[in-house]
């Protein structure tokens, strides 16, 4: 008898160590790639392939195994007790406990964070298939998106938006030393088909962050690779049609897995046409926003006159392309360290400013040309990630990375052969350490910290040209003439240093505390040499600025579904070349350098509730603001060598500059809840309030947005899943815009003739439908309905209308 025990204790222990297994997705039962299995202390790991199989003879028969995925809940089991040859694991949609690695930029679970902080995994972005990033962003909670023109889109959080809100991307910040103020177009730079998932902290994080982060941090996280100890190789694709613009995308990745090396590589292309608006005028204003008339100018073709516009509810001049690139690699150095090398490439075609080109003045359109060239972003940063698990750094991330941006701005006026060309160029070079270590055994204590170095070199270009026409054909140039360069011609710089600790701990099983103070510096440099146009005082300018920001978190959880939250945090925005040394003109006004400006400084309170539900798979959150800007920034008429006014390009105008006032106050809330319902049903809600106010001048600050909300309730049932959502837009009211700014395009909103007034930004509301089929585990094809009812509406501060009713199908394929 004891013998036929020890037979089959041994033949348990050694099957146990050649054992493969199969993950799979517990509601339809297909494989999932990409699961990576750990031992207890991370020494030893294997990746689960294409058909979800992972060969768990690495590990010892005691070993605990943890079963890691970004989009399903992490699953622990002592090796021993596998007595399947099935692993099932369940999405985090069914619990939302969720982890996040923006708020200390490493991993952290939601019961430990006390910002307003939300996330969408690859599984939501491909659901709603966006067209671009910044339609993704639209569709988070407690974030509304402005388009001056469809390539492009604004974020705003909590009534911040461009150069106050931090984009970042695999760790690296987009911000630069160009990020301007008032609306900004970058965040669809990068393709939402490559996107790993996308997160949102909300409100000053200069912590962590560093300057711009008043509104909160844009974290994108692209697609990685991941190690095998046998060759993989695993690929995927999507195609996308929509009717709304005749969009057509297209996108395909490959990643290829060993035990030494790793490689993702991805490329994606959009092509978008025209855009259709809405047809359906609820609102009442049967004229607002149709386009009568065009121009049709181009890079080669001529017309002295606009042309007349067959189908007036069709954008024109709205079309544009885009192709991305991504170029991933993972290397393990050690069994503690692993170095990655990240490439990434954006560019479009030329992009059309239909604000610009639907441009009146004398009651004629004024512009024949008005677009961007092509907008490029390259980067290419390479990142040692370290666990050397020591006193001093458990955890550690060094990310040098370099980004090359260029943009351009081509304009030429009806009645004119003078085309002006004016292109920046930035080059940006960035440091990151960030490091991390428990200060006890139960890592209820953690510090981290770690520090920045940024810097940018910015040249701007002006060129102007005198065009060569023969009928209606462009032959070439006929002269030149002098153009006024956006920025400093001489050349510019923007540096920054910055270093900081953040301290985490558990005071008790039921209370948490996050401290942190940073320290930043930054120094600015131009220097302007043409004085056609213009002479500042000072010709050669050199700014200093620094700052010490800091923050205070807690979070008290009474009982396991209840958590309470509280924080206190200050953000501080150093002015950046944008900020104090940009020339433009729109509407008549010419914004001039102010080399006097000072950083602006932010002082936030907020408090929020989490209620959890039906075994944390529901929750009910509420979070409430109140953030103080001091010596904040905003445009206003200026006085420069002692006149209001100037010629400029020709034409009389106004002189603006941006300036610092003393006190504002912005104050808002969002209301949240996610989560399943039953077996088979799910739903998320949210509504944003906003409301912001000089104290000084009492005007209403520019950038926020009416009320906001959605409501989406979705089923799921083996292969297939559908969802149905309603989004509300309030009403933006006359006393409630910034005037003196312009930035929020009160003049664009409904004209009433009766009372030669402004109606404001009418409100909207739109019903859309989504369905997924997954016709095996390799292909899937979602087919979706949004403004079923053909709305016409506009986003607030929109120069743009919306998109009318689109059909979209899209197919998603992996092998």
């Amino acid at each position: 008898m004891k013998r036929f025990l020890l037979l089959i204790l041994i033949f348990s222990y050694f099957t146990s160590n050649a054992q493969t297994i199969t993950v799979l997705d517990e509601e339809s039962r297909f494989p999932i790639s990409n699961v990576a299995i750990f031992n207890e202390n991370k020494t030893k790991h294997v990746v689960s392939d294409k058909d979800g199989k992972a060969d768990l003879s690495v590990f010892k028969f005691n070993d605990i195994l943890s079963f890691t995925h970004f989009s399903y809940i992490e699953y622990e089991v002592l090796k021993r007790q596998i007595t399947t040859d099935k692993i099932i694991l369940k999405s985090t949609e069914h619990s939302l406990d969720e982890v996040f690695l923006s708020s200390s930029k490493s991993k952290e679970s939601r019961n430990r964070i006390a910002e307003q902080i939300d996330v969408f995994s690859i599984k939501d972005i491909q659901k709603i298939s966006p067209q671009t990033s910044a339609d993704l962003l639209a569709e988070m909670p407690g974030i509304k998106v402005q388009k001056s023109q469809f390539g492009g889109g604004s974020p705003v959080l909590r009534g911040m938006e461009s150069n106050r809100v931090l984009l970042v991307v695999d760790g690296v910040r987009m911000n630069n030393a160009i990020y301007r103020k008032g609306h900004l177009q970058n965040s669809i730079t990068v393709s939402p088909t490559m996107l790993d998932r996308t997160e949102v902290i909300f409100g000053p994080s200069s912590v962590i962050y560093g300057s711009d982060a008043l509104g909160g941090v844009i974290h994108y996280y692209t697609r990685k690779p991941t190690l095998s100890n046998k060759p993989n190789i695993n690929g995927a694709g999507l195609m996308r049609y929509s009717t709304v613009n005749n969009e057509f995308s297209v996108q395909a990745g490959v990643e290829l897995s060993f035990k030494k090396i790793a490689s993702y590589t991805s490329i994606s292309h959009s092509k978008f046409g025209d855009l259709m608006m809405g047809k359906s005028r609820n609102h009442g204003f049967d004229e607002w926003g149709k386009v009568y008339e065009y121009s049709n100018n181009t890079n080669d073709y001529y017309s002295e006159t606009p042309i007349a516009n067959s189908n007036p509810n069709l954008q024109k001049n709205t079309g544009f392309d885009q192709t991305d690139f991504l170029q991933k690699l993972l290397i393990p150095l050690t069994d503690k360290s692993s170095l990655s090398l990240n490439l990434q490439y954006s560019t479009t075609s030329d992009i059309p400013r239909f604000d610009r080109l639907t441009e009146r003045r004398d009651g004629e359109l004024r512009y024949a040309e008005w677009y961007y060239g092509p907008q490029s972003r390259f980067m290419v940063s390479t990142q040692l990630e370290l666990n050397p698990e020591k006193k001093w750094m458990n955890h550690g991330l060094i990310t040098l990375a370099y980004q090359d941006i260029e943009e351009s701005r081509i304009d030429r006026k009806f009645n004119s052969l003078d085309r002006s060309y004016k292109t920046e160029n930035v080059d940006i070079f960035s440091l990151n350490a960030d490091f991390s270590v428990p200060l006890t055994k139960t890592k209820d204590r953690i510090l981290s910290y770690g520090g920045e170095l940024t810097h940018n070199d910015v040249g701007s270009k002006p060129e102007g040209k005198t065009l060569a026409v023969s009928g209606n054909t462009i032959t070439g140039y006929s002269g030149s003439f002098a153009v006024q360069s956006r920025y400093a011609d001489g050349g510019s710089t923007y540096s920054t240093a910055a270093t900081y600790v953040n301290y985490r701990q558990d005071i008790s099983k039921t209370s948490t505390l996050n401290s942190g103070i940073r320290f930043t510096y930054t120094n600015l440099a131009a220097t302007w040499i043409d004085k056609t146009f213009f002479t500042l005082p000072d010709n050669d300018i050199t700014i200093d600025n620094s700052a010490v920001t800091a923050t205070f978190g807690y979070i008290f959880k009474p009982a396991t579904n209840w958590q309470f939250n509280g924080v206190l945090s200050s953000g501080f925005r150093s002015p950046n070349l944008d900020d104090t040394g940009k020339v433009r003109e729109k509407s008549g006004d010419v914004t001039v350098p102010n080399i006097n400006l000072k950083p602006e400084y932010a002082y936030n309170a907020e408090l929020g509730i989490l209620k959890y539900f039906n075994k944390k798979k529901f929750y009910v959150s509420g979070t409430v603001y109140y953030t103080l800007l001091d010596n904040y920034i905003t445009r206003e008429s200026f006085m420069l060598n002692g006149n209001t006014t100037m010629i400029y390009e020709g034409e009389e105008a106004n002189i603006v500059a941006n300036v610092n006032k003393d006190q504002a106050y912005i104050y808002g809330g969002t209301f949240d809840i996610k989560g399943t319902i039953s077996d088979h049903l799910s739903t998320r809600a949210s509504v944003t309030y906003t409301k912001g106010k000089a104290y000084d001048t009492e005007e209403p600050l520019s950038s926020i947005p009416p009320l906001f909300g959605m409501v989406e309730l979705s089923h799921e049932k083996g292969r297939f899943s559908s969802s149905i959502d309603f989004k509300y837009n309030g009403r933006k009211r006359p006393e409630d815009y910034n005037i003196s700014e312009g930035i929020d395009r009160y003049e664009d909103t409904p004209y009433l003739a009766d009372t030669d007034s402004y109606y404001g930004t009418p409100a909207w509301t739109t019903l859309n439908i989504n369905s997924k089929y997954k016709f095996s585990k390799n292909l899937d094809f979602i087919v979706a309905v949004d403004n079923i009812f053909d709305t016409h509406y506009k986003e607030f501060a929109s120069g743009i209308s919306a998109p009318g009713r689109n059909f979209s199908f899209t197919l998603l394929g992996n092998f």
